[in-house]
């Protein structure tokens, strides 16, 4: 239960610098009157202008931050002191004291529980007076809106009609009020939870996206390195059976016998120079001995004829002078071309008898090595071939481990459970969507049905009460149906009388089924809808009501009116006054009927 327990204001619209007090508990129904001084206080003009309707407007500024009617907030601001308004409301809502402070110039909004202060996350909107956070605080922990407050707790005459809002606005207020709203509010929490699961399902989505598109690409690089694996695989494998072949074949080389066949290709090749050099001088000494032959035939020639003492040349006769002259030139050419024949002759045979000696030449056997040097390395060159197969044979594969790391640990699984989650909490959210927000909805339909069944029969025994003739009852789509005798009205139909007798009622209906579905309110304004338009037998069956009220259920109602005459018939009258441009409120005053 809501209990409004006391406000105080200052500096706000007519009330000066000088706090202001009213007291929410003292009695179930108290008239509100008004008494301008400023104005001479005796007759009925000088009931207006007073600050009645100041007491709703502060109560509204004070749990919603504004008026009831569209003030601008610094116009609520007392104009001659112009600073320092502040309104303070104090209630008790099940068993929780809490207290508002709320005003302007400075801006101040101070929300208190147990007469502990609460902190607001939000910084302090300088520009309201008020703070974001703490203003939804209060409004979540009210669950009325401001509209809704001005047809249960303030009801006036400056408040539009619900009959003559548009239709639309009428239904923003019937949902609030059989709890459609609240399926609203949830829908619009479940829309954004579906956003959410959306936003989530898309973003795991784009996240297994880029998991796979990261994986090709390690993949990729897995298969780059199994391809230069392979290669490797089968270069070592290359190098391994080569060594070992070259290994064989020298473990097969007889090294004794090569070097043997080194030697003999050694003599070969000498003895073979040796021929080519023999054979090149017995041609040159056969040459020059063939060559010497002939010149001792020829000088011997040349001395026998010359024993006849003629000339070899001309074949004439030579004088003894002559002839002894060529005979002894003769005989020496002979005696020197003799000589030269026996030791190119000479020559000869000693060639000839050497290349007799190296005889004829068998060619060597092959040999493995190309060179000597080659041979005499045969054994270091085993020994480096074992050790290189030993070394090749234990090379280890460079490329597994990175495979390997790839693998394990670089390559991400991909799962679809959480999106498959997701999309079921999707699903799911939809769906409870669709119960809160179609028009088919069975939730949606019962609520409706039975909250407007006891709506529709709070509404005629209120009508009734007020002697109102018409028939008004909600439809199922929410619509009004105004009925006399069996004719279709409009709101605007109806005299000004039998309106302000449907808006009492309506209000009132509205109430029990807010209170039924929610929580209980302690109080009640009524602001001069008594006086406007009513005749007698109808105000008095509105104080009938309210005074039942009051009594029955424990309702603080204030009804403010310019009727003298109802003086008499509450128990309780606020005096509001007005005196140097300032209201003040009198204590109230107890009246014995």
């Amino acid at each position: 239960m809501i209990k409004i327990k006391d406000l105080t204001v200052k500096n706000f619209m007519s009330v000066g610098n000088q706090t202001q007090a009213v007291d929410f508990d003292k009695g179930h129904l108290t008239l509100v009157l008004g008494e301008n001084l400023d104005m001479g206080g005796d007759d009925s003009g000088a009931r207006n202008g007073t600050g009645k309707t100041t007491i709703i407007n502060a109560l509204s500024y004070a749990l919603y931050g504004q008026a009831l009617t569209n003030i601008k907030k610094d116009n609520l601001i007392n104009k001659i002191n112009n600073k320092n308004m502040l309104v303070t409301l104090s209630f008790d809502m099940n068993g929780t004291e809490y207290r508002i402070e709320r005003g302007r110039k400075p801006n101040v909004l101070k929300f208190y529980v147990n007469d502990e202060e609460q902190e607001s996350e939000e910084s302090e909107d300088n520009s309201q007076g008020d703070m974001r956070e703490t203003q939804k605080d209060l409004d979540d922990l009210l669950g009325m809106s401001h509209e809704m407050f001005k047809h249960l707790v303030a009801l006036n005459t400056y408040s539009e009609p619900f009959l003559s809002m548009r239709s639309n606005d009428q239904r923003v207020i019937i949902e609030q009020l059989l709890g459609i709203t609240i399926l609203s509010e949830k829908a619009e929490r479940l829309r954004e939870l579906i956003k959410q699961t959306k936003d989530e399902i898309t973003q795991e989505s784009a996240n297994i996206e880029a998991t796979k598109k990261s994986n090709e690409k390690i993949q990729l690089s897995i298969e780059g390195l199994k391809t230069k694996q392979r290669v490797w695989n089968t270069q070592h494998e290359t190098d391994l059976e080569k060594i070992g072949r070259a290994i064989i074949e020298l473990e097969n080389v007889d090294i004794g016998q090569e070097l043997e066949y080194h030697a003999l290709h050694k003599t070969y090749k000498e003895h073979s120079a040796k021929l080519k050099s023999l054979n090149k001088e017995r041609a040159t000494l056969e040459s020059a001995t063939a060559q010497a032959e002939r010149s001792v035939k020829k000088y011997a020639a040349e001395l026998a004829s010359l024993a006849d003492k003629k000339c070899h040349a001309c074949d004439q006769g030579l004088q003894d002078h002559k002839h002894g002259e060529m005979t002894a030139t003769a005989a020496e050419h002979l005696a020197e071309a003799q000589r030269y024949f026996d030791k190119v002759s000479q020559d000869l045979d000693k060639i000839l008898k050497e290349i007799k000696s190296i005889g004829e030449q068998d060619a060597p056997p092959a040999t493995y090595y190309d060179t000597l040097e080659e041979a005499l390395k045969h054994q270091n060159n085993l020994q480096t071939l074992e050790t290189q197969f030993t070394v090749k044979a234990g090379e280890t594969d460079p490329y597994q481990e990175q495979i390997d790391e790839l693998t394990n640990t670089a390559l991400q699984e991909i799962s679809w459970d959480r999106v498959n989650e997701l999309t079921s909490v999707r699903d799911h959210q939809t769906f409870l969507l669709n119960l809160l927000t179609s028009k088919d909805s069975f939730i949606r339909k019962k609520i409706i049905d039975q909250n407007l069944a006891y709506l529709n029969n709070r509404l005629t025994y209120y009508l009734d009460k007020m002697g109102l003739p018409h028939t008004v009852s909600f439809q199922n789509d929410l619509t009004v149906e105004i009925t006399q005798l069996g004719q279709d009205l409009d709101f605007d139909n109806l005299s000004r009388g039998e309106r302000n007798r449907l808006i009492l009622g309506l209000s009132w209906a509205f109430r029990d089924v807010w209170e039924s579905l929610y929580q209980q309110i302690n109080l009640l304004f009524i602001d001069e809808l008594i006086d406007n338009g009513l005749d007698s037998s109808g105000v008095e069956n509105a104080l009938a009501v309210l005074k039942k009220m009051g009594r029955e259920r424990k309702k603080n109602i204030y009804l403010i009116s310019h009727k003298d005459e109802l003086v008499g018939r509450v128990s309780n009258v606020l005096k509001v006054i007005k005196e140097n441009g300032f209201t003040s409120y009198a204590n109230d005053v107890e009246i014995t009927e």
